[in-house]
C-alpha cells in the first residue's frame, strides 16, 4: 500500500536511510542522523511537496518524495526527487509504484519537471553500482549532465549525474504550483 508519510514514520524511514549512509555512496552523507533530525527534514518537505511511503503488513519498505529544485520562484515548476527502498525490498516493483504515485501527485500540483541527482561510478563496487541510473531510465528520465569526481566517500571519488523527466506541457502563462497540503488525492 502506498500512503502519505506521517511524522511517526520517521524512525522506520531513517532506518532505511541509515543503511545507505553507512554502506553506500548513494548518499554523500557520512554520519547517521537522529530520528528527530529526520522528522524535521520530513516536516519541511511536507509543507509543500508529497512524501510517500510503501507499507506492507505495517512495515515501511520504501519512501519517495519531492523537494525544491532550487530556491528561486522561476524554479517552482521543477522538483528534485528522492527514493529509498529497504535493501531487501529491491527488485519487487516497489520503486516503480512509488515513483508513479509521486508523479501523479506532482502533476496535481502543476509541477512539470522531475529532476534526480544520482551518484554514478564508472567502476561499480560494493559501495556503488549504477542501479539508480538504470531505474530512472526505465521510469522515463534522461541524462542531462555529469559532475565528475564531486563526492568523496569510502576513499574514492564519485561522480554525480542529473537526470530529468518532463511530466507536463511547458507553455506560457503557467498555472501556479499548488502546495501539496492543498491537494485532494482521488484517482
Amino acid at each position: 500500500m502506498i500512503r502519505l508519510a506521517k511524522l511517526t514514520d520517521a524512525a522506520q524511514l531513517n532506518k532505511i536511510y541509515q543503511y545507505y549512509i553507512e554502506n553506500t555512496s548513494i548518499t554523500f552523507e557520512y554520519d547517521v542522523i537522529s530520528d528527530e533530525e529526520f522528522q524535521n527534514r520530513m516536516k519541511k518537505i511536507m509543507e509543500k511537496y508529497p512524501y510517500l511511503v510503501y507499507e506492507q503488513d505495517g512495515i515501511v519498505l520504501g519512501y519517495a518524495y519531492a523537494n525544491s529544485f532550487k530556491n528561486r520562484k522561476a524554479y517552482d515548476w521543477s522538483v528534485e526527487t528522492t527514493i529509498y527502498l529497504d535493501v531487501n525490498a529491491k527488485g519487487k516493483g516497489i520503486g516503480r509504484q512509488l515513483y508513479e504515485a509521486l508523479e501523479y501527485c506532482l502533476k496535481k500540483q502543476n509541477i512539470l519537471n522531475m529532476n534526480a541527482c544520482i551518484s554514478y561510478t564508472e567502476h561499480e563496487n560494493e559501495h556503488l553500482d549504477n542501479t539508480s541510473m538504470y531505474f530512472h531510465e526505465k521510469m522515463g528520465f534522461q541524462l542531462v549532465g555529469t559532475f565528475h569526481k564531486c563526492g568523496y566517500k569510502f576513499n574514492e571519488w564519485v561522480d554525480m549525474i542529473w537526470m530529468e523527466k518532463f511530466i507536463g506541457e511547458h507553455k506560457n502563462n503557467m498555472e501556479e504550483v499548488i502546495p501539496f497540503v492543498n491537494i485532494k488525492l482521488v484517482k
